[in-house]
């Protein structure tokens, strides 16, 4: 639950901040990136300290070397995380941390049907629900860049002659 808290109170945060004057973060997509950012941040520093034993724990029985696996996830969410805070890379940090909230969500499954953490909000309905808003968090940045990105494309000599 910890995570979903620091996306919003970030974003909320950042929109306020943008709304009264601060022009770098007026983007909704900023205050997202910014969100998600100290999301990963917080989920990140997790995967060292604080709930280390009980991440591996959640790594299912067939993945080999459970420790190693929580240090590169948790070393690729806060790569993920400062890669969202720079415009040229937020699309591609975006992708990726998406393509890693699928990959890492059978762990949830598991550790949800196994019982190996007793948090009411690990549960698998809620820790579903919570997922979702994640992809949707990082999918909606992806989209948002692509869209910028093709709208602020300057037109080339080859666009120019064709028409």
């Amino acid at each position: 639950m910890e995570p979903l808290i620091v996306l919003v109170v970030v974003t909320l945060a950042l929109l306020i901040a943008g709304a009264v004057g601060v022009k770098r973060l007026r983007p909704w997509s900023v205050a997202l990136r910014g969100g998600l950012s100290a999301m990963f941040v917080l989920t990140g520093v997790v995967h060292f300290v604080g709930m280390r034993a009980e991440l591996i724990s959640m790594v299912p029985p067939a993945l080999p070397n459970p420790g190693l696996l929580i240090t590169i996830s948790g070393l690729l969410e806060l790569a993920g995380a400062i890669g969202l805070l720079w415009r040229p890379t937020a699309t591609w940090a975006a992708g990726g941390l998406t393509l890693m909230l699928v990959a890492m969500f059978p762990a949830n499954i598991y550790a949800a049907l196994e019982g190996i953490t007793t948090n009411a909000s690990d549960a698998l309905v809620p820790r579903t629900l919570i997922q979702i808003v994640f992809l949707s968090t990082s999918i909606a940045i992806m989209v948002s860049h692509i869209r910028h990105r093709s709208i602020q494309r300057p037109a080339t000599a080859l666009d120019n002659s064709q028409g």
